[in-house]
Protein backbone atom coordinates (compact mmCIF):
# COMPACT_ATOMS: atom_id res chain seq x y z
CA UNK A 1 0.00 0.00 0.00
CA UNK A 2 1.37 3.41 -0.93
CA UNK A 3 1.94 5.86 1.88
CA UNK A 4 0.64 9.37 1.32
CA UNK A 5 3.27 12.07 1.21
CA UNK A 6 0.78 14.67 2.32
CA UNK A 7 1.14 16.06 5.82
CA UNK A 8 -1.42 14.72 8.32
CA UNK A 9 -3.37 18.01 8.30
CA UNK A 10 -3.81 17.79 4.52
CA UNK A 11 -5.00 14.21 4.76
CA UNK A 12 -7.61 15.18 7.33
CA UNK A 13 -8.67 18.08 5.06
CA UNK A 14 -9.12 15.57 2.24
CA UNK A 15 -11.23 13.36 4.51
CA UNK A 16 -13.22 16.38 5.64
CA UNK A 17 -14.01 17.16 2.01
CA UNK A 18 -15.14 13.57 1.47
CA UNK A 19 -17.37 13.67 4.55
CA UNK A 20 -18.95 16.97 3.54
CA UNK A 21 -19.44 15.71 0.00
CA UNK A 22 -21.23 12.54 1.03
CA UNK A 23 -23.31 14.55 3.55
CA UNK A 24 -24.42 16.98 0.82
CA UNK A 25 -25.18 14.13 -1.58
CA UNK A 26 -27.19 12.35 1.09
CA UNK A 27 -29.25 15.46 1.84
CA UNK A 28 -29.82 16.08 -1.89
CA UNK A 29 -31.09 12.53 -2.32
CA UNK A 30 -33.30 12.80 0.75
CA UNK A 31 -34.98 15.87 -0.81
CA UNK A 32 -36.30 13.61 -3.58
CA UNK A 33 -38.36 11.51 -1.16
CA UNK A 34 -42.01 12.29 -1.89
CA UNK A 35 -43.48 11.78 1.59
CA UNK A 36 -42.73 14.75 3.87
CA UNK A 37 -42.67 12.75 7.13
CA UNK A 38 -40.20 10.22 5.68
CA UNK A 39 -38.08 13.02 4.26
CA UNK A 40 -37.98 14.81 7.63
CA UNK A 41 -37.16 11.57 9.49
CA UNK A 42 -34.24 10.71 7.20
CA UNK A 43 -32.93 14.29 7.17
CA UNK A 44 -32.95 14.38 10.98
CA UNK A 45 -31.33 10.94 11.13
CA UNK A 46 -28.52 11.98 8.76
CA UNK A 47 -27.86 15.22 10.63
CA UNK A 48 -27.78 13.45 13.99
CA UNK A 49 -25.41 10.72 12.75
CA UNK A 50 -22.97 13.23 11.31
CA UNK A 51 -23.14 15.43 14.43
CA UNK A 52 -22.67 12.45 16.73
CA UNK A 53 -19.48 11.42 14.94
CA UNK A 54 -18.13 14.93 14.40
CA UNK A 55 -15.36 14.62 16.99
CA UNK A 56 -13.99 11.27 15.76
CA UNK A 57 -10.21 11.41 15.22
CA UNK A 58 -9.26 7.80 14.44
CA UNK A 59 -8.46 7.77 10.70
CA UNK A 60 -9.53 4.14 10.24
CA UNK A 61 -12.87 4.76 11.94
CA UNK A 62 -13.43 7.85 9.79
CA UNK A 63 -12.72 5.87 6.61
CA UNK A 64 -15.13 3.16 7.76
CA UNK A 65 -17.86 5.73 8.45
CA UNK A 66 -17.33 7.36 5.03
CA UNK A 67 -17.76 3.94 3.42
CA UNK A 68 -20.92 3.29 5.43
CA UNK A 69 -22.31 6.69 4.44
CA UNK A 70 -21.63 5.91 0.76
CA UNK A 71 -23.42 2.58 1.18
CA UNK A 72 -26.44 4.29 2.74
CA UNK A 73 -26.44 6.84 -0.07
CA UNK A 74 -26.36 4.14 -2.76
CA UNK A 75 -29.18 2.22 -1.01
CA UNK A 76 -31.27 5.39 -0.89
CA UNK A 77 -30.60 6.14 -4.56
CA UNK A 78 -31.56 2.59 -5.57
CA UNK A 79 -34.77 2.80 -3.52
CA UNK A 80 -35.65 6.13 -5.11
CA UNK A 81 -34.97 4.75 -8.59
CA UNK A 82 -37.20 1.74 -7.93
CA UNK A 83 -39.94 4.05 -6.66
CA UNK A 84 -39.63 6.19 -9.77
CA UNK A 85 -38.60 9.35 -7.92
Amino acid sequence: MAVSRLPPAALSLKQRQKVLGVYRDLLRSIRKIPIESDRRYLRDWAREEFKRNKSETDQDVIRMMITQAHNHLEDLRRSLALAGC
